[in-house]
Parts: C-alpha cells; structure tokens; sequence
C-alpha cells in the first residue's frame, strides 16, 4: 500500500496520559471524518494514520512511557496488529469492522484487541 503525504508525523507534545492514533486506509472519508470529531471532543491527541508502515515506524519512535489507544479498520489489523501488538507503547487496539467474524478469529491470540462490529 502506498504511504500517502496526508499521514500526520510523530510529535513528542503531548501532555494527556493516553493518545489515540488511528489507522486507516479511508481514513478521511465522511464517516470517518465525523468520528475523529467526536473523540476530539473526548481526547484532544487523536493522530490519523492512512499508511501501516509509517504508523508502525512511528509507534516504535515513541518513548516507552508514552502509550497508545489504537484504532485500526479489520482490512488493515491483520495486517499490523501482529507487528505492534507486542510493543509496550499500545495500551489497547480496537478493530473495527464490517465481518467481525473473521476479525475475531485472526485477533482471538493477541489479549489487548477488542474487535467490533459497524452498524451503518
């Protein structure tokens, strides 16, 4: 998949206990924009990510005090969840999907993952 310029860069500012960083390849379409607007009114650091490589670089930068409430779509958490879910900076990983099913059976063996199914 390829990295696009939209992706935001890693920034050392954040004075809150937990950031949310989503990953998404739609990441900026209607619904998804309605949803950032939501949780900046609940978290002020929400950092949006269209790109599982520079997400994942990035997530590996941060210092290991600093912790990470990731959101993933389905399509790209089998795809990342095994490479970060290790990793001491994500507190917890939340895949949203439209076949929970599926998702359920891949993220069964990782214990910080919650899939959920979307209901349009």
């Amino acid at each position: 998949m390829a990295c696009s310029k939209e992706d935001k860069n890693c920034s050392s500012d954040n004075l809150e206990t937990f950031s949310i960083w989503w990953l998404d390849a739609e990441i900026n379409n209607q619904e998804n924009q309605e949803a950032q607007k939501k949780l900046r009114s609940i978290i002020n650091n929400l950092k949006t990510w269209q790109c599982p490589k520079k997400f994942v670089e990035n997530v590996e930068r941060l210092s290991r005090d600093d912790r990470i409430v990731m959101i993933v779509s389905g399509r790209m958490g089998s795809e990342v969840v095994p490479r970060v879910h290790s990793l001491q900076q994500i507190s917890s990983i939340y895949v949203y999907c439209m076949n929970k099913k599926a998702n359920d059976q891949w993220a069964q063996e990782y214990r910080r993952v919650l899939v959920f199914f979307l209901i349009s």
